[in-house]
C-alpha cells in the first residue's frame, strides 16, 4: 500500500467521520457513492429529525473539485429541499480542478445556484482549508462553523505574495479569528467534535424550511428563577452583560450566541419560550456602551432578515445612547447599514416584541424596532428613558445661550430630563404599549407569541 493511498484513505475515513459525528448513531445512509469523486453524501437523523449531509475528502486529487463531485453536491442541495429537511455541508477543497477547466467551474456555478434558491437551512462546517469557489459556497449559505483548523480565502498566500508581494500566513489570510471578527463565520468550534455539537445544537432552533415549516417541538421549561431586572446596575453609566437578561427570560436560560466575535455592541442569538424558538438581538452595554455602529447594523439587519424568513419571532432588548459618531462611520457607510437594519425590522412579518431596558435615544430608538417600525408589542422596564437624545446633549444645544451665559448645565439637564425623558412621557403618548416590572416581562412576551401562533 503505498504512502499516497495511505494519506487518502485517512482523510476519506475523516470524511465519512466527519458525518457520523453528526448523525444519530447507525442512522447515516450513503447515497451516490459510486460515483465517488471525492465527495461523500447522505441522509441520517439529527436528535430523530431527518437531515441530509454531504463532506468532501481533501485529499482526493489534491481536495479539488471537479464535475462529477460537484454535481453530487449540487443534487445533494437540490434533494435536500426536494424533501424539506436542512442541510449540513464539510467543504474541504483547494477550489476547482485545473485539469477539468472550465467543467470544474461549471460545477460550482451548479452548487451555487441550489444554495441560491433553496428554502431549507444550510449549514457549512469548515474544519480545513476552503478556497476559490469553496470558500463563496459556505458564505452562500445561513450559518458557517469554523473549526481551529480551518481557513477560507478567495486567493491563497502564494498567489498574492506572487502579485502583490505581500506576505502572509493562511491563518492571518482567512482562519478562524479573522472570519469570527468578520461575521463570515458565525460559530466557532475547537475541533471537529465541538464542530458537530455546535451544528446539532444549532439545528433545534431552526424550522425544516423558510416560513416556520418544520418547526422542532421542544417542550416548555421554565426561565431560571432570578429577576432579569436584578442585573441592572444601580448607575445608569456603568456597564453590564445583557446576555444575562436574555438568559433570566429564556426557558432554561439556554441562551446560543450567534457571531459573538463581530460587532460585539449587538449582541444576537437563539433561545426558547414556552418550548417556541426565538432569536433575540440586543444592545451590549460591555462594548461601546451599547451605541449601533456600521457592523453592528449589519449583523442585525443580516439576523432579522435570517429570523424573518424561517419564521423564528424576534425578542428586540434596547438599550442604546444612539449611533457611535464620527467620520469613520459615516466613511464605513453607517448610513447605509443602518438604513439595512430599518429595512429589515420595516418589512419583517415575525411577531417582534421590543423592551426597552435602560435607555433608547434618537435613530437608534427607532431602529431597534420601535412601535411604528412595526412592533408586535413595546415594553419598556420602569426606569427607562426614550427620547430624541441625552439630556446633556439636549441641553447643550436647546440651551446653548444659557450655558454660556453661566447657568448651571447640570441642573438644566436634570430638569430636561425629568420633564421629556422617563418612559412614563412615552407610554402616555402611546409610543410605547406598556411599561412593565422586568419580572414580568417573560410572560408578556410568552402571551404575545401564543397569541401570534394561534
Amino acid at each position: 500500500m503505498s504512502a499516497v493511498f495511505d494519506v487518502t484513505l485517512e482523510h476519506h475515513l475523516a470524511a465519512r467521520a466527519r458525518l457520523e459525528l453528526l448523525f444519530d448513531p447507525g442512522t447515516f445512509r450513503p447515497i451516490r457513492t459510486a460515483v465517488g469523486d471525492g465527495v461523500l453524501s447522505g441522509s441520517g437523523r439529527v436528535q430523530g429529525r431527518p437531515v441530509v449531509a454531504w463532506a468532501q475528502d481533501g485529499s482526493f486529487k489534491g481536495g479539488s473539485l471537479g464535475s462529477a463531485g460537484g454535481e453530487t453536491i449540487a443534487r445533494t442541495i437540490e434533494r435536500a429541499d426536494a424533501l424539506g429537511v436542512p442541510v449540513v455541508g464539510f467543504p474541504h477543497s483547494g477550489g476547482a480542478r485545473l485539469q477539468e477547466g472550465v467543467a470544474a467551474l461549471t460545477a460550482y456555478a451548479r452548487i451555487f445556484r441550489a444554495q441560491s434558491i433553496a428554502t431549507v437551512p444550510m449549514i457549512s462546517v469548515v474544519s480545513g482549508p476552503c478556497a476559490g469557489g469553496a470558500a463563496y459556497s459556505p458564505a452562500l449559505g445561513d450559518f458557517v462553523i469554523m473549526t481551529a483548523e480551518a481557513y477560507m480565502f478567495l486567493t491563497g498566500p502564494k498567489i498574492i505574495e506572487r502579485v502583490t508581494r505581500e506576505v502572509i500566513s493562511s491563518e492571518d489570510l482567512g482562519g478562524q479569528k479573522v472570519h469570527g471578527a468578520n461575521g463570515v463565520a458565525q460559530l466557532l468550534a475547537r475541533d471537529d467534535v465541538h464542530a458537530a455539537e455546535l451544528t446539532r445544537q444549532l439545528l433545534t432552533y431552526l424550522p425544516d424550511r423558510v416560513g416556520g415549516q418544520g418547526a422542532p417541538l421542544v417542550p416548555p421549561a421554565d426561565a431560571p428563577d432570578e429577576d432579569p431586572g436584578d442585573v441592572l446596575p444601580e448607575s445608569p453609566r456603568q456597564v453590564y452583560d445583557v446576555r444575562l437578561i436574555a438568559e433570566r427570560l429564556l426557558d432554561r436560560g439556554g441562551f446560543l450566541e450567534i457571531a459573538p466575535k463581530w460587532a460585539r455592541n449587538l449582541v444576537v442569538g437563539f433561545g426558547r419560550i414556552e418550548g417556541r424558538s426565538v432569536g433575540v438581538i440586543a444592545n451590549q452595554a460591555k462594548h461601546l456602551g451599547g451605541c449601533l455602529d456600521a457592523a453592528a447594523a449589519e449583523k442585525g439587519a443580516w439576523f432579522v432578515e435570517l429570523c424573518d424568513r424561517f419564521g423564528i419571532p424576534l425578542v428586540v432588548l434596547s438599550d442604546t445612547p444612539g449611533f457611535l459618531p464620527g467620520a469613520k462611520q459615516e466613511a464605513a457607510a453607517v448610513l447605509r447599514h443602518g438604513a439595512s437594519l430599518l429595512r429589515a425590522f420595516g418589512a419583517a412579518t415575525v411577531p417582534r416584541v421590543t423592551v426597552t431596558l435602560r435607555q433608547a435615544y434618537g435613530g437608534a430608538h427607532i431602529v431597534m424596532n420601535s412601535r411604528d417600525l412595526g412592533a408586535t408589542l413595546t415594553l419598556a422596564w420602569p426606569e427607562a428613558r426614550i427620547g430624541v437624545m441625552g439630556a446633556r446633549q439636549a441641553v447643550e444645544l436647546v440651551r446653548r445661550r444659557e450655558i454660556a451665559a453661566g447657568a448651571d448645565a447640570v441642573a438644566l439637564a436634570d430638569a430636561y430630563e425629568a420633564e421629556h425623558l422617563p418612559v412614563r412621557v412615552a407610554a402616555a403618548a402611546g409610543f410605547v404599549d406598556e411599561v412593565v416590572a422586568p419580572s414580568e416581562t417573560r410572560d408578556r412576551i410568552a402571551h404575545v407569541l401564543h397569541m401570534a401562533k394561534a
